[in-house]
């Protein structure tokens, strides 16, 4: 009986310990592999359109200051002729929840065209926003935007995608939560490192194709 537990014991431990070795070895490569797509605003290339990457939204309808930095990365890029369309991705899933009308709201009032703002109304995670970026917006060449914990998955994810992906990061200031937000990622990577490798499940919705270097307000409800 002892034996058997200690086999048991042994049988968990050696579970355990290759768990974590695989954690390792796949935020290691999707870390290694986005690396060199993650540039500078000054250094990225120009593109048909930055992605926003939805995040939290206050039920006042006030966007969260995580998600503001995102969007005013974007309005630089907008601003700098990087990219000439804005795609705002977010989960609007729910009659009591919405993240990309108020994401537009706050880019329409740093001054960007109404019809070069684009939204995603059923972006409900990273994978199913980057996976309709390619299908329903038609992207080719985009750059992403969001914070660098967040990146590197995003940027990996739209690459095994076939999208002419980059990043750039919105880290402007400091996030409180932030050591919860790398753990979780963490896992998160594992997760749709064996999405966008071997599942590749199609997203919740996709719908008709909208043109990208048509007129963004055909998105609004």
């Amino acid at each position: 009986m002892i034996n058997f537990i200690k086999a048991i014991g042994l049988i968990l431990i050696s579970g355990i310990i290759l768990g974590l070795a695989l954690i390792f070895i796949i935020n290691f490569h999707v870390l290694k592999f986005s690396d060199q797509y993650i540039l500078s605003l000054e250094e990225v290339p120009k593109s048909q359109a930055a992605l926003v990457l939805g995040a939290l939204v206050h039920r006042s309808g006030k966007v969260s200051h995580i998600l503001a930095d995102r969007l005013d990365v974007g309005v630089e890029l907008y601003e700098a002729d990087k990219v000439q369309k804005l795609l705002l991705s977010g989960d609007n899933g729910q009659k009591n929840y919405d993240e990309v009308n108020p994401m537009r709201k706050y880019v329409s009032s740093k001054e960007v065209a109404v019809q070069d703002i684009f939204m995603d109304h059923a972006g409900f995670n990273t994978y199913q926003s980057l996976y309709r970026a390619r299908d329903v917006f038609e992207a080719e060449k985009i750059i992403i935007v969001t914070q660098k914990y967040h990146l590197s998955r995003a940027v990996y994810i739209a690459r095994k995608l076939g999208l002419d992906a980059y990043g750039v990061s919105s880290d402007k200031h400091y996030y409180p939560k932030m050591k919860i937000y790398k753990m979780r990622e963490s896992l998160a990577r594992c997760k749709d490192y064996v999405l966008v490798n071997f599942l590749k499940p199609k997203p919740t919705y996709l719908g008709e194709v909208i043109d990208l270097t048509g007129d963004g307000r055909k998105t609004n409800d």
